[in-house]
């Protein structure tokens, strides 16, 4: 299959028009139209290789809403002109503990991304959403419920499942108190879905700046970090703090934030943290904890709920040709809170 994307050819060039193949449809396959593809930190961070394990070239993109344009013969589950959804992996190896408790993501032989990884029988560079198509085995494919808005939901893929799993993981519901750190991309997925469950929601930031904000999208107060007075009076407040700050920091003055046996789960930094004092966590048997994507079962559960209770991220759509211009604009936070591309926008070129 023909197809045509954006894709990074350099770490120090922009994303520029790549014209490429998908494989050819397996029996257990889905193949795609890519209606909407959302922008995630992970794609800046892959396009300029800040991990030190990009391809060239690569297409970014695992927050993926499409429509079934073909299956194969052994697909069960979807039929064509399906809405259908795909995350950040697209395969593992199915058979080891983690996989059978539906625990993809934690593949004992690893995951396989739809960016960055490699596709698991003819080992070719997998690309990802930034795309016209795209070819899925079908236990890695989501449905897309009715009443979901396909050009807002395209976010819940990475941002929305990000949170989403550290929320179950720590069976978060009414009555919970929860802290959001950061109001980002991943931040305000975190609110809206903590408030959703029923949760006593804080967001944590260093200003009073998104006061206004934090409360539109339904937390009950904002706490200023860099007020201690404010801090001192929070302390042993939380059941869960979400960490969703994308960059290296301490997090010290967050952990007498924390309850007796309570968690700060780290979902946004990928690398090296700052050295942090052990004191608190001691002193009040805390915990910091670590947790990545949900699994495929998990995902479709959140698409569900955010269906049934109307949560959206909020989105602002862009075309295919302004992904330069918003990778600079998510480098300074200048986006509220997610950008989504129109794949309607691609540049003419190859087609399946």
């Amino acid at each position: 299959m023909k197809t045509v994307g954006f894709a990074a050819y350099d770490p120090k060039k922009p994303l520029a028009p790549y014209e490429f193949e998908r494989r050819a449809l397996r029996p257990n396959d889905v193949a795609m139209e890519i209606l909407f593809c959302g922008v995630c930190h992970s794609d800046l961070h892959t396009a300029r290789n800040d991990w030190g394990w990009s391809y060239y070239p690569i297409v970014p993109g695992h927050e993926i809403v499409g429509r079934v344009t073909a299956v194969g013969p052994q697909v069960n589950r979807y039929k064509v002109g399906d809405h259908v959804a795909v995350g950040c992996l697209v395969d593992s190896c199915q058979e080891c503990d983690q996989c059978q408790k539906g625990e993809e993501q934690l593949c004992r032989e690893g995951m396989t991304g739809t960016y960055g990884g490699h596709d698991r029988i003819t080992k070719a560079p997998n690309q990802g959403g930034y795309s016209k198509h795209l070819i899925v085995r079908e236990e890695f494919c989501l449905s897309m419920p009715a009443g979901l808005d396909l050009s807002k939901a395209a976010p819940l893929l990475c941002a929305g499942i990000t949170t989403w799993s550290p929320l179950k993981t720590w069976n978060v519901g009414v009555g919970s108190r929860v802290g959001v750190i950061g109001l980002g991309g991943l931040g305000h997925m975190a609110v809206k879905l903590a408030v959703g469950l029923g949760a006593d929601v804080t967001v944590v930031s260093r200003s009073a700046a998104k006061e206004a904000d934090a409360l539109a999208l339904g937390a009950s107060r904002l706490l200023v970090s860099a007020d201690e007075e404010a801090m001192a009076q929070a302390a042993n407040h939380f059941d869960l703090i979400i960490d969703t700050v994308p960059v290296k920091h301490d997090i010290t003055p967050y952990l007498a934030l924390l309850d007796v046996d309570a968690t700060l789960v780290l979902v946004g930094q990928v690398g090296p943290m700052n050295e942090f004092n052990t004191v608190p966590m001691l002193m009040g048997r805390r915990r910091v904890a670590g947790s990545p994507i949900g699994g495929i079962k998990e995902t479709q559960e959140m698409l569900d709920f955010c269906a049934e209770k109307n949560i959206l991220p909020d989105c602002e759509m862009i075309r295919m040709d302004e992904i330069n211009e918003a990778f600079e604009r998510m480098e300074n936070a200048d986006v509220r809170y997610r950008f989504v591309i129109d794949m309607a926008t691609l540049p003419a070129g190859a087609t399946a």
